[in-house]
């Protein structure tokens, strides 16, 4: 019996639809071996939501913690009253100071006499706090490697609440200093792991929005920071506030998961297939595969080559200087992060110092950075990271160099470029978080991206002493945070650009990343 053309096509037709469907399915299995995490929850879905819903709350205390100065420390107009006819109240002579309490009925200023020649603490403390955040960033981060992100997390949280609630009773201001120092490292453990755990549970394709949507409740939290101090003009008492919201969070003890990525990294294969299959659940997805494809994973991680594990142990931060285009886009991207850090903090604060209603002025300021942190989606995604991290930058410079042009002492139109700067600077942050680690190759990722967090924090350090220069010059502030915005946006030029690149996995292809090949125009 003789087949027919239409017969054969027909068979003809199964066969390639047979072997392409089968070359799918085995794209599909080395997908999920490669990655069984995403393979098993997917990128984002319900269970994802949820889980980064609870751990976005975390970060209101952040914001309400780390600006918290503005509240804490306003320094309020004074006199000498004692003796009655002695006009400069920073004399040796006066034995009685009366303060403005029209705004604020106690703040630490009032409370430890911290003016004239003790004025420099309030600006010490809040360097001591951002310095407290990197320690905290450094050793939480390490415990989070040891004993997974959620106990760290919690610590975190449990630290936050004793050292902020302590601050608010005791009566000497060392002490306050120590509780605020202690206060930060737990700020900034708590930020470190949120941050982790967060970037651990949603898949590759999510992350960018995901890492740019975690920075929201930070502005959420400097937004409602002014509605504290307002019904709360005493410092303790706004203190305490802040403070004792922190008790909720231990409760994430029992209701956050661990990460899935450190189990696996662990080698706690139950305790992971236990964890995706709830997660799969929820999101509607197979569970089938789950257990032949991390015991599969697993199998092919033990088989890793000699070769390979020599070139993560490479991946040291002192290779990202060794190596000249990585030294200078480290040290590029550094600056820019350390600006961020100076800028941010620093111009946030300064609003509060600007004359006017200093409740309606910082809220202002944190308003105009939610769209700012939108924004800086569509804007990386669209013109890329560089293009908008220089566009980000010059908005933020010029705005406040503006200020010392146009800005009047107590003017509006102080505010206005001062928010203005505010906004391009939260625009900024989080593309640096983007742009950075995806310069840096994979082996010196963590490395690199630790550096320039240190950045951060040293910009953050010195953003008090800039601010306060205003009682110097009134504009001086502002053209102190805005030429390094400028400087940042013109060293930008001098980096490759990473949106669409396939990123850089060894030293070697993190050196010549960007690099034109020969011959090419």
């Amino acid at each position: 019996m003789t087949m027919t053309d239409s017969e054969a096509s027909m068979g003809l037709e199964m066969a390639t639809s047979r072997k392409e469907r089968e070359e799918q399915e085995k794209a599909a299995y080395e997908e999920r071996v490669k990655d069984p995490i995403t393979g098993a929850i997917g990128n984002l879905g319900p269970w994802q939501i949820t889980v980064c819903m609870f751990i976005f709350l975390v970060k209101f205390p952040v914001g309400w913690h780390q600006l918290s100065t503005v509240f804490l420390a306003p320094t309020p107009s004074f006199t000498c009253i004692a003796p009655s006819n002695l006009t400069d109240a920073c004399s040796a002579d006066c034995e009685e100071i009366k303060y403005d309490t029209s705004v604020f009925t106690n703040t630490i200023i009032t409370e430890w006499n911290l003016i004239c020649s003790q004025k420099y603490l309030a600006s010490w403390v809040q360097t001591l706090f951002m310095f407290g955040i990197l320690v905290g960033s450094m050793l939480f981060g390490v415990l989070s490697d040891k004993y997974g992100r959620r106990p760290p997390l919690v610590l975190a949280v449990l630290l936050q609440l004793v050292c902020g609630v302590g601050e608010a009773f005791v009566p000497w201001f060392i002490v306050f200093a120590i509780l605020r120092f202690l206060l930060a490292v737990a700020t900034g453990g708590s930020m470190v792991t949120s941050f982790v755990l967060t970037m651990e549970i949603v898949g590759p394709k999510k992350r960018e929005t995901m890492s740019i949507l975690y920075q929201i409740p930070f502005n959420i939290g400097h937004t409602t920071l002014p509605l504290f101090a307002y019904f709360l003009r005493d410092w303790r008492w706004f203190q305490f506030a802040i403070s004792i919201v922190s008790v909720i969070y231990i409760s994430y003890y029992w209701i956050l998961p661990e990460s899935p990525r450190w189990l696996l990294a662990n080698g706690k294969i139950d305790e992971v297939e236990k964890l995706l299959v709830a997660g799969a659940e929820r999101n509607n997805r197979s569970t089938k595969t789950i257990r032949s494809d991390l015991d599969e994973h697993m199998k092919r991680k033990a088989l890793l080559s000699e070769t390979d594990l020599k070139e993560k142990a490479h991946g040291t931060l002192i290779n990202l200087f060794r190596y000249p285009n990585l030294r200078i886009r480290t040290l590029i991207m550094g600056f820019n992060w350390l600006v961020c850090g100076l800028t941010y903090f620093g111009v946030s604060q300064y609003i509060g110092e600007i004359s006017g209603n200093i409740f309606i002025n910082v809220a202002i300021s944190g308003i105009i950075g939610i769209p700012g942190t939108l924004i800086s989606i569509p804007a990386t995604k669209v013109l890329g990271r560089k293009k908008a991290l220089i566009l980000s930058n010059c908005v933020a410079g010029v705005s406040l160099l503006m200020i010392a042009v146009l800005g009047k002492k107590g003017s509006w139109i102080q505010v206005a470029l001062a928010s203005i700067g505010v906004f391009g600077m939260s625009v900024s942050f989080p593309n640096v978080y983007l742009y950075g680690g995806e310069l840096f190759p994979t082996v010196a990722r963590n490395a690199g991206m630790g550096f320039l967090s240190m950045a951060a924090r040293i910009g953050a350090m010195v953003a008090p002493f800039v601010s306060g220069t205003s009682s110097i010059y009134g504009w001086l502030p502002a053209v102190l945070f805005g030429c390094p915005s400028l400087i940042a946006s013109l060293l930008v030029l001098l980096l490759p650009e990473t949106k669409g690149q396939a990123l850089p996995e060894t030293i070697e292809d993190g050196e010549n990343f960007g690099k034109k090949k020969t011959g090419e125009k």
